[in-house]
């Protein structure tokens, strides 16, 4: 079985990251570090910074990940923000601001950068379309209370259950890209 050390202070993405990537007999090894998050509108770049100052830190090949969730009618907000914005607003604070707006149209995107030590990183990313509920459904973790994914029938990720979120989410697409390619490498 192969092993890949993924970097992050998340416990639930820990859990999330480790299922997946099970699937593709892929072991994780968690290291629990307090990374460096550069300011950057793209999280592409940000995931990146990331993971070369994990691969620093660790001296062994390393993920992590970075995801964001882009709101059409708030011009992409929160984004690559959106960690912060969790912490200082949370769903509450963005259903307010959403409050008096039809177009509820959102992607949740998610970027897995890996690097080998060699001072390059690459990045795989995930994306799924959906909404903003009018108002939280379900008790999980970050924004899944308020995003529906247009392939489901008007369930948020948070109703779905981990499992079936797992199967779906942003972060299943960027890790599916990320397992195939490391794989074959």
């Amino acid at each position: 079985m192969l092993k890949i050390v993924f970097a992050t202070g998340n416990l639930n993405k820990v859990r999330e990251v480790t299922q997946i990537l099970e699937s593709f007999k892929i072991d994780v090894e968690h290291v629990n570090l307090m990374l460096t998050e550069i300011q950057s509108n793209r999280l592409e770049e940000i995931a990146k910074a990331s993971a070369l100052e994990a691969a620093d830190r660790v001296s062994k090949p390393v993920i992590v990940e970075d995801s964001g969730l882009f709101i059409k009618s708030l011009n992409g907000f929160p984004g690559p923000f959106s960690s912060y914005v969790q912490k200082t607003i949370g769903n509450e604070g963005i259903l307010k601001l959403m409050r008096g707006i039809d177009d509820r149209e959102a992607s949740f995107k998610s970027v897995v950068a890996y690097c080998n030590g060699k001072r390059k990183a690459l990045s795989f990313t995930g994306e799924v379309r959906g909404k903003i509920s009018y108002e939280e459904e379900g008790k999980v973790w970050g924004f899944d209370p308020i995003f529906i994914p247009d392939q489901k029938g008007g369930e948020t990720y948070a109703e779905m259950g981990p499992v079936e979120k797992s199967r779906i989410s942003h972060r299943r697409r960027a890790l599916e890209k990320f397992a195939k390619w490391y794989l074959k490498s």
